[in-house]
């Protein structure tokens, strides 16, 4: 096993955010930097990189109609088509991606080919490991998410205390157990560590691929030190978020250092989402590989590339030449 520079690079980034966080928390005293215009900027950085990005995605036109199939075609009523893997109407790309979506229909099917030694021999294999740590990562990070919701709410809406209280269920420590907490830390360590042990993808694995994952890490790890460990005053913390959402920012005394780490972390994420691998979130939904029907035999698609041709109808064409036609005895549509 050899790391390769990308790993080192994105690494000492991730641990080079932390530092300068503490210093500038803990050393400089920079509190209001760290908690009110580094958030704020990240905010404005992120909504205005979504908007750039799905503006720019659903400006960019589609010459050919390219929508991923693997199955029947709809073509004559008695010949069965597959709705899922070539979809013929909107309703069936609804359906194909709210799978996708929700359940990485996919990734799920993903099959792993192998050069097995001793023949050597060709194995395709079903490879569900990267789609559990897939579902997982995604799903305990939405949790963690919502979870984060009552620090922006007051009171706290319903749904969220339910979630809360599904997710901590188990009551192991003081305070309870988060389960999301711990799956997205142990998921991204797996995906990080897919990346470093399997040759092939470590081969290809560049920056973009490492940055996110130290990033989400470190966030993780502070979020749990800071509840199970350096606990940091969670009612001036809530001063501070209540502050930031409402635009009345303000600075409460005695919330630790670490509270601005995992702070300056997110913000960092939130800054780097739209312009890294991690705007997938969006991208899926306007992929023409996945929001078109394959209905080519029904539907003629325009390339809207396509120059303006001038066009000479037949109606045109009798009418410019009519006295030629009736000359030599040919007879007129429109005289018909």
């Amino acid at each position: 096993m050899s790391f390769n520079l990308a790993f080192y690079f994105s690494f000492f980034v991730v641990l080079g955010l932390i530092g300068i966080a503490l210093l500038g928390v803990a050393g400089a005293k920079l509190y209001v930097v760290f908690g009110v215009v580094i958030p704020y900027l990240s905010v404005v950085i992120f909504f205005a990189g979504m908007i750039y990005r799905v503006f720019k995605w659903a400006s960019s036109p589609v010459p050919f109609k390219i929508p991923t199939t693997c199955g029947q075609q709809k073509s004559l009523p008695w010949i069965k088509y597959s709705r899922l893997e070539s979809p013929f109407t909107t309703f069936d790309v609804v359906l194909r991606m709210l799978l996708e979506v929700l359940f990485f229909r996919s990734l799920f099917r993903n099959v792993r080919v192998e050069i097995r030694k001793g023949g050597p021999k060709v194995i395709y294999w079903s490879n569900k490991w990267l789609w559990l740590g897939a579902i997982l990562f995604h799903y305990s990070f939405l949790i963690v998410l919502i979870r984060h919701l009552r620090f922006f709410t007051t009171p706290v809406w319903s749904f969220v205390r339910l979630i809360e209280s599904v997710d901590g269920f188990l009551q192991v420590t003081l305070p309870g157990l988060y389960i999301s907490g711990i799956v997205l830390l142990v998921a991204t360590v797996a995906l990080l560590l897919r990346r470093v042990f399997v040759p092939t993808l470590r081969y290809i694995s560049l920056t973009s691929d490492y940055f996110p994952l130290f990033l989400i890490i470190g966030i993780a790890l502070t979020g749990i030190i800071m509840r199970y460990i350096y606990k940091v005053d969670i009612v001036s913390v809530k001063e501070l978020t209540m502050g930031l959402v409402t635009f009345h920012p303000k600075i409460p005394e005695g919330i630790g250092s670490i509270f601005y780490v995992h702070l300056f972390l997110v913000s960092v994420l939130f800054a780097y989402f739209p312009f890294s691998k991690l705007v997938h979130m969006a991208g899926v939904f306007l992929s023409p590989t996945r929001n078109m029907p394959n209905n080519n035999r029904a539907v003629r698609h325009i390339n809207p590339w396509n120059p303006p041709v001038e066009v000479h109808t037949y109606e045109e064409w009798e009418e410019e030449f009519k006295d030629k036609i009736k000359a030599v005895g040919l007879p007129l549509e429109k005289e018909e």
